[in-house]
């Protein structure tokens, strides 16, 4: 294998590592095969266009055409003409894909469905990826640059995974780019020689003829071991470091929420859960995230709480920065919890699905007991367990002991003020906080007495009386903005109710903070109860002295209403609750409701309801103007053109050298730089063509076909492998075709004929064409087509190096025309002088 075939494997193999860290997202994972075989054929059509050879531009156009081409056949076929040549429709079957693919990764939760939106974006940036690795390390030849899209690609991976990217996948696109480096590395010492001279002792010396064994393509172990040697030591260190030193954890490799430190010390890093609590609720199937026993006979208030969102800064609500601890045999007691109100306490054992992995550990609040293994801290502000080093919720089994709270109304509305301090930290809204938002929690509790009532006013106005719908697809903004907004429009889902009633009790002065977590879930017909993804959920929380952190519900058609926030409803403790009811109410609508968009991506995913007064499928379209038609023909034509130039220009070359006919237009010399073309040195050996001295000798015109012929046989032999040399006469020359060709009989006289026709039309005093050496050269060509094997008769038909000719040209007359448009005219004015002063010398 060649270096640079070498090279186009390892920047393919490299690419396809790096992106392997994209596994985890989707599943199944049937794409990565997709994007593999694509990749395969565009790193293959750049190793054709290198071979041919095209310009380092064209060969990246090129291969971006057959990417186009291929992800129109695998996207947007139907689009396509004839199913391949992309039009105006491809582009917007492909916009609007990718437009689904952005929508459905901020919707989905991880892994995701591999929608076609998600399997374009995931393909396609495989393939753009590899494109620019194989661009800059085979085409540019440096590879050093391509690990910056190689990082990229690994960077986004590890951005969307549930807490970084895995260790596996850093070492396995570390050891895709080492391996892209070693090859270049391997190429460029190849192309040096050997440059480790000395032999070991007791080895025998090495002829001259093997001592540059290496650059002919040899490997040249000794730095190749000290390459592998260097890259392994670094990758090493790239992956032991990071373990080692808990200040570098929190990178790529990182999960996103970890306590550090062995003992009581380290913090809870601040993320924000919203777009995956949203993910969750868009899911377009409810799949189970866990499920549990209790010993509780009514599980309406028993919320599953991940996290507690205690900090508002005005653009989003999340947990702030705690110490955490090891998880203690009995957690303390709830803060503010009075003895005069009814607890029960009760058992729960959870078991997690084996593909949600989450940070922090769902639990019954108040829990007062947990078991479970693993490497877990406690939070004790937030009575929250989060992971440490990379721990989750995967596959988990755990006991919860907890308590369950059931106050009165009379309780909480003779509830004493919070302490001091707590009421400072939890009743904080940033200076931006919209002045709409205060003005409407006073408007909303303006003849309340008591917090209690305040909130139960907050509460009723949200999910009963204040015109507010229920709404997943609204857009999860967190800051003041979206608040303002949210009371506005009155449409959002959970997040938007939790936040707006927090912030506004705050306002009141109440101590509020925003829990996640899920709903009781729904009870099965073996006694266990199980929670999907859309039992997804988020609630205020607010303090009351006496009673603690509690629950209030203001989510229309979530979750249960407490007790003691009912109007008509005694409170009188546990002896005289109700019956459990499901906690996902039927009054969520199956379908969409008429206030949501039927989009593309719902469209794809089955039939959705669209209002009477509107067309799905947009306005009506008017067609394609002439002119856009015309361009798409071009565009098509030359798309198809594109490849099979090279065998027209061939076939164009032959035909004009074989079958030439009258001279052109301008005499003998235009008719010899019509049949030979520029740069042809071993055409015009020995001075060149004979000069006319006056007329047209009929000889001249024979002269230039018989250079013609030559000049095609020389162009066959390339064709079959025969690099020509301009340094060997004709004789030589056609000797060299003969042997190498493995030329015999006819179709070796015939070579031999054409370069002494050649030798005499050049050095004799009396040039005398002989006639037909267009069928000598069909001879020649006839020999090297039967002695060569299919491969090379192929190649020669279909991509003949030759062409390369064509390229030459093309290169030396734009040079020509730059330097006239460069030259200064005084200088051109001088040249003109100087070429008729010469002129007029040379004539008699």
């Amino acid at each position: 294998m060649s270096g640079r075939a070498r090279l186009t494997v390892c920047a393919a193999v490299a690419t396809l590592c790096a992106s392997s860290a994209l596994l985890p997202l989707v599943e199944p994972v049937g794409w990565m095969m997709q994007a593999a075989v694509l990749l395969v054929v565009v790193s293959g059509a750049g190793a054709l266009a290198r071979r041919v050879p095209l310009a380092r531009p064209l060969t990246v156009v090129a291969q971006a055409v057959v990417a186009l081409l291929l992800l129109t056949v695998l996207f947007a076929h139907d689009e396509a003409t004839a199913g391949v040549l992309p039009g105006p429709d491809v582009f917007r079957e492909l916009g609007e894909l990718a437009q689904e693919g952005v929508a459905d990764v901020s919707r989905y939760a991880i892994p995701a469905p591999v929608t076609a939106g998600i399997r374009l974006l995931m393909v396609g940036g495989v393939l753009l990826v590899g494109l620019v690795v194989d661009t800059l390390a085979v085409t540019y030849r440096s590879a050093a640059p391509a690990g910056l899209p190689l990082l990229a690609l690994y960077s986004v991976a590890a951005g969307l995974s549930q807490g970084g990217a895995g260790w596996l996948w850093f070492l396995v696109a570390g050891a895709g780019y080492l391996l892209l480096l070693l090859a270049e590395g391997r190429d460029r010492l190849s192309q040096w020689g050997r440059v480790f001279g000395g032999r070991s002792p007791g080895r025998p010396p090495v002829a001259d003829g093997q001592r540059y064994a290496s650059a002919a393509g040899g490997p040249a172990h000794a730095p190749v071991r000290t390459g592998r040697r260097i890259g392994a030591l670094v990758l090493g260190v790239s992956l032991v470091v990071p373990a080692v030193l808990p200040s570098l954890g929190g990178g790529l490799l990182g999960p996103a929420v970890a306590g550090r430190g062995p003992g009581g010390g380290g913090t809870i890093s601040a993320v924000n859960p919203l777009v995956s609590l949203q993910n969750s609720l868009n899911q377009p199937e409810d799949r189970q995230v866990l499920n549990y026993r209790t010993t509780s006979s009514d599980t309406r208030d028993l919320y599953l709480r991940i996290v507690a969102l205690d900090q508002f800064d005005g653009t989003a609500w999340k947990p702030s920065e705690r110490s955490v601890k090891d998880v203690p045999d009995r957690l303390p007691d709830p803060a503010g919890l009075s003895p005069e109100v009814d607890v029960t306490a009760v058992n729960t054992s959870i078991s997690t699905a084996p593909w949600y992995a989450q940070n922090w550990l769902p639990l019954p609040y108040p829990a007062s007991r947990v078991d479970i293994g693993g490497r877990w801290r406690f939070e004790p502000e937030g009575r929250t367990l989060v992971g440490d080093r990379g721990q989750n919720t995967r596959g988990a089994q755990y006991q919860v002991e907890s308590l369950l709270v059931r106050p009165t109304a009379r309780q909480l509305d003779a509830s004493p003020a919070p302490p001091a301090e707590l009421t400072r930290e939890y009743t904080k809204v940033p200076d931006s906080l919209p002045p709409v938002v205060r003005e409407t929690a006073r408007q909303v509790t303006r003849d309340a007495r008591t917090a209690y009532d305040k909130a139960v006013r907050l509460q009723d106005w949200f999910s009963l009386n204040g015109g507010f719908t229920y709404n997943t697809e609204v857009r999860a903004g967190s800051g003041t903005e979206a608040i303002s907004r949210f009371l506005e429009q009155k449409e959002g889902f959970c997040v938007h109710f939790a936040f707006s009633m927090a912030a506004m009790a705050r306002t009141l002065g109440i101590p509020a903070r925003v829990a996640v977590g899920f709903t009781p879930g729904t009870r099965q017909s073996d006694g266990s109860t199980s929670v999907g993804l859309k039992d997804a959920h988020a609630w205020p929380e607010l303090y009351f002295e006496g009673v603690g952190w509690t629950r209030f519900e203001p989510t229309p058609s979530r979750g249960t209403p407490p007790d003691y926030t009912l109007a008509d409803t005694p409170s009188t403790g546990g002896t005289n609750a109700p019956a459990p009811q499901p906690s996902r109410s039927a009054a969520v609508p199956a379908g969409p409701s008429p206030s949501q968009s039927c989009a593309p991506a719902e469209r794809r995913l089955g039939p959705c309801w669209t209002p009477p007064a509107q067309s799905a499928s947009g306005p009506a379209d008017d067609g394609l103007s002439p002119w856009a038609v015309t361009a798409l023909s071009v565009g098509a034509l030359v798309l198809l053109l594109v490849p099979v130039l090279p065998l027209l220009w061939r076939m164009r070359a032959r035909s004009r050298r074989l079958h030439g006919g009258r001279p052109a237009r301008g005499g003998p010399a235009r008719t010899l730089a019509a049949d030979v073309e520029p740069g042809d040195s071993a055409a015009w050996h020995s001075g060149g063509p004979p000069q006319s001295q006056g007329g047209v000798h009929p000889g001249q015109f024979g002269t230039a076909r018989t250079l013609a012929a030559w000049r095609e046989l020389v162009d066959s032999g390339w064709d079959y492998g025969i690099l020509p040399d301009d340094s060997l006469t004709p004789r030589k020359a056609a000797e060299r075709i003969v042997r190498i060709g493995e030329l015999h009989g006819t179709a070796a006289d015939a070579a031999h004929r054409v370069a002494a026709s050649v030798e005499q039309v050049l050095y004799a005093p009396d040039p005398r064409p002989e006639p037909g050496l267009a069928d000598e050269v069909r001879r020649v060509r006839t020999g090297l087509r039967d002695a060569a094997s299919r491969r090379l008769r192929l190649r020669a038909l279909l991509a003949p190096r030759s062409a390369a000719r064509a390229l030459w040209a093309l290169s030396s007359r734009w040079s020509a025309f730059v330097t006239r448009c460069t030259a200064s005219p005084p200088a051109t004015a001088v040249r003109r002088v100087a070429g008729a002063v010469g002129l007029s010398r040379g004539r008699p």
